[in-house]
Order: C-alpha cells, then structure tokens, then sequence
C-alpha cells in the first residue's frame, strides 16, 4: 500500500473554516499530502472578523507535537499564528528536539479583519528564535516591514527587506507582493544569494481569506513531497493563485479561497 508524505501544521484554529489549521489541512489533501494538526490556539472568527482568541496551554501543544512526529512522523512543518513569546518558544525548542529538516514558517500577525493574533512582546522572540529554524519564512509586505524594520513601498524595498530578513537566519524568504500596488500580484523569493520573481494576475475579489496560510501551507507540501524550495514555491503560487481566481461566497465579509477548486469547474492559473 503506497504511503503519502506527512504535513503537519502547527497553528492556530478558524472556527469559520477559511484559515488557520484548517486552510492548512484542505491545502495538504487537495496537494496529495497527508495533513497532522497541533493547535496553538482556538479563535472564535469568520469572515468579519476575530471576537475571541484563546491560547492553548504549552505543555499542550508540546504533547501534540511530541504525538505526531513520533508516531506519523513529519517530511514537513508549517506554523501559522503563534500568538505568544511562550508559545513560540515551546515550538521552537520541539522543532529543534525533534530534528525537523524542513520548516516553513508563516510569520501571521494580523487576521485578514485587522485583528492581531501576535502580540507585539512576541515579535523579538519569533526573529530570535524561530526564523533562524526556518527553511523558508512566508511575510507579506506588512509582516516584512516589522520583521525588517523598514518601509516597503517599491520592489527595491521588497529586496532590501528579504535580505534584512535573510540575515536573521532563514535559509529563504518570500516576501508576498499582494499588499502592494501594481496590475500584477508578485512573490519575491531570495535563497540567500539571489532573487527569483513569482507573478499572477490581480483578481477583482474580496473572498481572499486565508489566502497566507494556504500559500505556505502548499510549499510545506512541496517540500513534503521532496520538491527543491524553488519549484515548492512556483507550485504554492500556482495553487493559490487558481483558488483565489475559484474564490467562494461565503459568508458577508471577506470569504475563503476555494480550496478544492480542482474537484468542480477547473480554472486556470
């Protein structure tokens, strides 16, 4: 009987199904991965926005962790919202302790409605402590600007931030263009030494929810699979791209990307 690669995600829970762990678990099975789930954090949300958050204990969360790998064992990791210093910190010290070689780290701040889901003590210690472990680090423009300490506004700023962020020990970073201004959506990865360019068409659409977790989501699933990162991101960018372009009416504020986009009417990227 043939066995799939293991996924396993490490963040927080969207009640509303669009983001989070759950994004996370529609990304693997729609990418031929089996998908394992250890919860940060339960949110009461939906598409209009977060109205309670609370943290799970961490010796729970190391338990999860400890449960899944030593048993199903993990080809890849991916961690969302994180929340807290403590939490990052027990994270960091199971992904070192278990020896994971390949780690993709969405650094989430801010839910899609603007509501925070990393407090601000806990910014220094996801720079000291997680990134460094790393293989790749998925910030949008917002996230790069507090992770580099810097303004973006152009794409010479996006390479100036993906080095600053390089620096701090991440062996790539993608730097997500959908917050910036521009007919097309750019993704700019930087592998340490050089930088490579993802584009896609701009949709006009507001069901983009979850739109972060899925994309790193999938380049766990490539790196699962084996993928070199270049072709886990090219295949990430593929895949969110064709989900947003499917989009879902759900809900009355910003919807879901439509995960299973493959399995109803086929779009192209």
């Amino acid at each position: 009987m043939p066995t799939l690669p293991v996924a396993v995600t490490i963040a927080g829970s969207d009640s509303g199904g669009g983001a989070g762990i759950q994004a996370d678990l529609k990304t693997f099975a729609a990418l031929g991965v089996y998908g394992a789930s250890a919860l940060t954090a339960i949110t009461a949300q939906n598409t209009l926005g977060v109205t309670a958050i609370h943290e799970v204990p961490t010796d729970v969360i190391a338990a999860q962790i400890e449960a899944i790998i030593t048993d199903i064992g993990a080809d890849a990791v991916k961690t969302g919202m994180l929340a807290s210093s403590p939490v990052i910190n027990v994270v960091a010290r199971e992904l070192k302790r278990h020896r994971v070689a390949r780690l993709v780290v969405d650094p989430v701040m801010v839910a899609k409605g603007g509501d925070r889901l990393l407090q601000e003590e806990a910014v220094d210690a996801l720079r000291a402590i997680l990134l460094p472990l790393a293989t790749v680090v998925t910030p949008n423009t917002p996230e790069a600007e507090v992770l580099a300490g810097m303004t973006i506004r152009t794409m010479t700023d996006v390479r100036e931030a993906a080095r600053r962020i390089a620096a701090l020990g991440p062996k790539n970073v993608v730097v997500k263009g959908g917050h910036l201004e521009g007919k097309d959506a750019v993704d700019t990865l930087y592998d340490g030494h050089g930088f490579q360019e993802f584009t896609s068409e701009r949709f006009p659409t507001k069901n983009t929810h979850g739109t972060g977790c899925t994309f790193a989501s999938a380049i766990a699933a490539g790196l699962a699979k084996g993928l070199p990162v270049v072709d886990a991101v090219a295949g990430a960018k593929a895949y969110v791209t064709s989900a947003i372009k499917a989009g879902l009416e759900i809900g009355h504020g910003h919807g879901p990307l439509d995960h299973f986009w493959m399995l109803r009417t086929p779009v192209s990227p």
